[in-house]
This record gives C-alpha cells, structure tokens and sequence, in this order.
C-alpha cells in the first residue's frame, strides 16, 4: 500500500493557505508560467521566481547601474541595485504586517527595473528620443525576464509576478495586493533615499524641507520612511486595497514634487545628464548603422522573434553597465594612441 506524503512545497503551500490573509495571493493558485514545467518539490512557484531573479545576470548588473546620482564620489551612494533591494525590504515588511505573500512581493520587487538602462531616467529618454520604438523600463523589464535572459530563453516566470513587474509605476494597476505593495514601496523607497543622498552630496538640507510636511511625515529620513509604511498597513489592514491615509498620501505627493523640483532638476545633481544622453545616442547610431556588431544572441533573437533592428539595439543597450556603456563608447569613439610594435 503506497502512503502519499506531502513534498515540502506542498507543505509550505498549506502554510500559506493557513496563515495568509483572505486577500493574499496563493502560491498554489498561480495562473501559471508561459511554458509548463514541472514543479519543485520544495519551493513554492513564487519563492522559485524569486530566486531566479536573484540568479539573473541582469540583476547582478544592476550594481554598476545609476540611481541618481552619475557617476558619484563616494562609497554610500544608491546604485540601483541598493535601490531594489530597499523597495524589496520595505515591501516585505509591509507584506509581513498584512500577511500578504512575501515570496511575490520580493519576486516583484526585486525583478520592477531590471529593464532599466544605463544613467537612470536620462538612458531611458535618450533611447525614446532617438529609437521609433517606444522605450519604457517597465516594458523592458518584462521582455528581460521573458525574452532576454539566458541568451533568449528566459527566466518563464509567473503570470502574478510579470503582472507585478509591468505595473510598478505611478500609472501601473497591478492585478494583486502583492503588486500594490510594490508599486507603492518603489516609490516611498526612492523618496526617501534620494532625499538622503542628496543630503549627503550637499544638493539639500534638511531645513529645505517644507515645515508642514516635516510636521506631518518626520523629522528626518529615517522618520519619515517610519512614517509612511506605518501608515501604509494601518490603512491597508484587512482590506482588498493597499493605500494611504489622505493625509500622508497628500503629503508624500508634495514631498516628491519637492524633490523634483530641488533635486531630480537640479543642475547640481544633473549635470551630467546632457553627456549620458550624447553618449548613449552615439552608440545608437553606430550601432545602427553597424548592427553586425551587436552580439550573436541578438542577432538569432531576432531571427527567431521578428523583432526590429531597433528594438534590438535599444535591448542591447539598455542591458549595459554605467562603465560599459562608456568603454564601448570609448572604443568606437575614441582615437588610440599608436603602438609601433616594431620598435
């Protein structure tokens, strides 16, 4: 007589059935992957996905990637790699409080900009500048996990967690609380650590700050981060919507357009802006005009998808490095010294 015994996935799926909240989104209720495959016996599919982010070369990239601040003197700067894993740690926190499911809040969370380009937002308007393709992070973070990563397989993750990735923006409308959580945490993560940034590169001073909305979100960065989240799961507590107070959200949408006003425009912070866009359009161009440079894996990308020579190019640079970017630059740009090698 055969005796059935549950695998650790199935256990920790019972767990969550257990445990979570009415409005979580379960691991065993996923609609799926766009490939089949068979599942793990001891991680459910969403901790699966999580991890395979976290083993992808794009998200390793992500440390030579600007947040901010291009290229900046100094070791305690965000790069965007520390800007992942701060909107992760917030939306896990979140999650926890509401018990909500963290494996899909950190599989969004960590995966939202993998997609993004080289110098922050100025790489991604110079490729919507120049391409006649529409570029947009979000976007692209998708065909990352989806179309990209290993040379063109992919990393075949959840319906949730692509829904996730697609709508971490302002404009997004994520399909679950999970995704809802990420959306807001990317947002209360860059406010606050840009501010602090800034702060520390001398842009801003803590007195800048308007009084009324460090009245009403904190003293420093530390109590306002505090402030948001806190508001954030007392608002969103047994509900099937994750939101905040009118009052904080109020306040938090000034304190971004504050930050916009004095730091995200500012000359000081941004003046090199104008470069990485020249720099980043150069390359578009060559690459334009010489495609057969492009790495084999885009061409048969290509070949296999139909795509556009621009919508390989644009891939193709959005997935380098800050310091790639400009050593490819400098390759294709920059007369060499000659070497007589006869001498």
């Amino acid at each position: 007589m055969e005796v059935n015994v549950m695998t650790i996935r199935e256990e920790l799926e019972l767990r969550e059935e257990t445990y979570l909240s009415p409005y979580a989104t379960l691991s065993k209720h996923t609609k799926g992957r766009g490939r089949k495959e068979k599942e793990c016996d001891i991680r459910p599919a969403f901790q699966r996905d999580r991890d395979r982010i976290l083993h992808s070369k794009a998200f390793r990239r992500l440390k030579q990637k600007t947040q901010v601040f291009l290229l900046p003197h100094g070791d305690h700067y965000r790069t965007r790699l520390t800007h992942t894993l701060e909107v992760s740690q917030n939306a896990r926190t979140i999650a926890k409080a509401l018990r909500l499911n963290e494996d899909l809040v950190e599989a969004i969370a960590l995966g939202h900009d993998l997609g993004h380009t080289p110098y922050g937002h100025a790489g991604e308007r110079a490729l919507n500048a120049i391409a006649n393709v529409k570029f947009s992070h979000s976007v692209q973070s998708v065909r990352v996990v989806e179309l990209i990563e290993k040379q063109g397989q992919g990393l075949n993750l959840t319906s949730e967690v692509l829904d996730g990735i697609l709508n971490h923006q302002t404009v997004g409308s994520p399909s679950t609380l999970e995704g809802q959580i990420v959306r807001l945490s990317d947002k209360i993560a860059y406010i606050n650590h840009d501010m602090d940034d800034a702060i520390r590169g001398d842009i801003l001073e803590e007195n800048a700050i308007p009084k009324e909305l460090r009245k009403t979100l904190g003293e420093t960065t530390r109590a306002r981060l505090n402030t948001m989240v806190h508001d954030v799961i007392i608002n969103s507590m047994d509900s099937p919507k994750i939101q905040m107070s009118d009052e904080i959200s109020q306040a938090t949408i000034e304190l971004r357009q504050f930050m916009f006003k004095e730091v995200y425009q500012n000359p000081k912070a941004k003046g090199e802006e104008d470069k990485a866009v020249h720099l980043l359009s150069g390359l578009f161009e060559y690459y334009r005009e010489n495609k057969h440079l492009l790495p084999r894996q885009y061409h048969i990308m290509q070949e296999n998808r139909g795509d556009c020579d621009e919508q390989i190019i644009c891939d193709y640079i959005a997935g380098m490095t800050d310091s790639y970017a400009v050593k490819k630059f400098e390759e294709y740009f920059v007369p060499k010294f000659w070497n007589d090698e006869r001498k």
